[in-house]
Order: structure tokens, then C-alpha cells, then sequence
């Protein structure tokens, strides 16, 4: 098998077919760890897919509450310069300012947690999260062409079928830009770390369409973006759905065809929820 660090890999592999066999070369989805690093200080690994390491490591501290803006970094790595490709080192012009003791919370919490929901919410209340644009307004039927859209947008889908992918969307339904990875979080902070280099943050004025589910990391991260809507393919879980309530998100899952479930913030989409529907 073709290695090293590239978003996409070659192998040959054994295929059956209505009982036909034979040996083909299959295009499989780089996965590759990247360690981020602060300064001298080993912050985290993550496995993804290479390629827009820095918009994800960007995207990574803006989600966690490390850094507000692009301003807050001293450097701008090269995406090819690195002697090492799965390291990527940052400097922030003031690490003084870096909170120790919240980064330490922040990944243990991440890693093995024990609280409960409702503190989990708590704590990303105390981030500053404010409730997302309460004017931003959406055609359902828009809303369901961003599958198509976005499926469109995926070159190293249509060559591997095995990534996650998230887009940022105009209300008109135009694609604004669009990120994939093995993970599903990764691809949602390469493209907060793009919007956040390309200062755009808040997105207030733009929807999120993301595959897989809708689940608590990906309403944090929308929040935090200053995103008004999200939609996913999938589900979403209880914990995304009250935080999602709770700060004012327009939540869809399920967005596949000619259907979708809204779980929250239907007056973004114009529905008039039933008089008999109790949420």
C-alpha cells in the first residue's frame, strides 16, 4: 500500500462481485495523527485526514476557547514547509494570557467525564456563547437541496467513500465552502478554522450542513461560531437537542430528499409547528 501523509492512499484489494473475483486498486481515506502544539506545549492528537492542518488546528482552539481571532496567533505554518507534516507548532503572540488550568479541564472533560448534562451545558454557557442571529431565515425547500450540494462538493468522497464532510451555506443555497475528514468534528473545525482566517467569525448570516449526526460537539462548535442553523443527515442526540433549545439554535436532522426534522428553532424555517406538538 502507497503511505505517507496525503488525503489520499492506494491499495490493492481483493473484490467479489456476483461471484466474480478479482484484484483492483482501491482509493482509500488518509488517516494520519496530528499532534498540535502550543508553543513547547503538546496540546493534543488528533487522527484526520491530511490536508488543511492549520485551519484545523485554528478551528480546534477557537472551538475550545483558546483563541477569538485570528489575531491572537503569531504565526501562519506553511501547509507544505513542516519538516515534520503529522506536527503542527503554533504561537500565540501573548501566551501569557493562555489558561492553563481550562485547557487541563477542557481535555479531561473531553477524555473521561463524569458530570452530568446539565453541567456540561453550564459550562459552555460560561464560554460566552451568545444566542445565534434570531433573524436569519431559510426556504425549507433550500434547505434540502444541501445534501445534493453538498455531496457535489466532495472530491475525496467520490474518490474513497469513507469521509465526513461539513459545508457552510448561504440562505440562497449557494455553497460557501466546504471541508472533509475521516472525522466528523474535524471537518466542522476546518471550516471554522477557514471562516476564522478568513474573518468572517460570527456566521451569523450562514447555515451548517454537516454529515453523520448532530451530536453535543458539533452544537458547541456551531454555537460558538456564531452559527444560526445546523442540519445533518442523521440524528441527533438528546444532550445536542437541549443544548441546541436551550441557546437558541435552529436544529435539523435527518436531512435526506424531500424530509427533515426540525427538533428546535422552527421560526428560522418558517413551519408553524402544529398547536398539538409539545417539545
Amino acid at each position: 500500500m502507497e503511505s505517507g501523509s496525503q488525503a489520499v492512499n492506494y491499495s490493492t484489494v481483493c473484490e467479489w462481485n456476483n461471484k466474480k473475483v478479482r484484484r483492483v486498486r482501491d482509493a482509500l481515506a488518509g488517516e494520519e495523527p496530528l499532534q498540535i502544539q502550543l508553543g513547547k506545549r503538546r496540546l493534543s492528537v488528533t487522527m484526520r485526514t491530511p490536508g488543511h492542518d492549520f485551519e484545523l488546528a485554528v478551528g480546534f482552539l477557537f472551538t475550545e476557547g483558546i483563541i477569538q481571532s485570528a489575531k491572537d496567533l503569531a504565526n501562519f505554518p506553511d501547509e507544505g514547509s513542516r519538516p515534520d507534516p503529522n506536527r503542527l507548532r503554533i504561537e500565540l503572540k501573548n501566551p501569557k494570557t493562555l489558561n492553563s488550568k481550562r485547557i487541563k479541564r477542557n481535555f479531561l472533560a473531553n477524555s473521561s467525564c463524569g458530570l452530568c448534562g446539565k453541567a456540561f451545558i453550564e459550562d459552555c454557557l460560561l464560554q460566552g456563547i451568545k444566542r445565534p442571529n434570531p433573524r436569519f431565515r431559510i426556504d425549507p425547500e433550500v434547505l434540502c437541496s444541501f445534501p445534493e450540494t453538498l455531496r457535489s462538493g466532495q472530491a475525496l468522497f467520490g474518490q474513497t467513500g469513507g469521509l465526513h464532510a461539513a459545508a457552510l451555506f448561504e440562505p440562497s443555497g449557494r455553497l460557501i465552502a466546504v471541508r472533509e475528514d475521516v472525522g466528523r468534528h474535524n471537518a466542522v473545525d476546518k471550516l471554522i478554522g477557514w471562516a476564522l482566517l478568513q474573518g468572517r467569525i460570527p456566521l451569523s448570516d450562514s447555515a451548517l450542513m454537516a454529515s453523520g449526526r448532530g451530536g453535543f460537539e458539533i452544537i458547541q462548535k456551531s454555537l460558538l461560531a456564531g452559527i444560526p442553523l445546523l442540519a445533518s443527515v442523521s440524528a441527533a442526540s438528546s444532550l445536542a437537542v437541549q443544548l441546541a433549545r436551550e441557546c437558541g439554535l435552529t436544529l435539523v436532522g435527518f436531512l435526506r430528499g424531500r424530509r427533515f426534522v426540525c427538533y428546535c428553532g422552527e421560526e428560522r424555517l418558517r413551519l408553524g409547528a402544529s398547536p398539538g406538538l409539545k417539545k
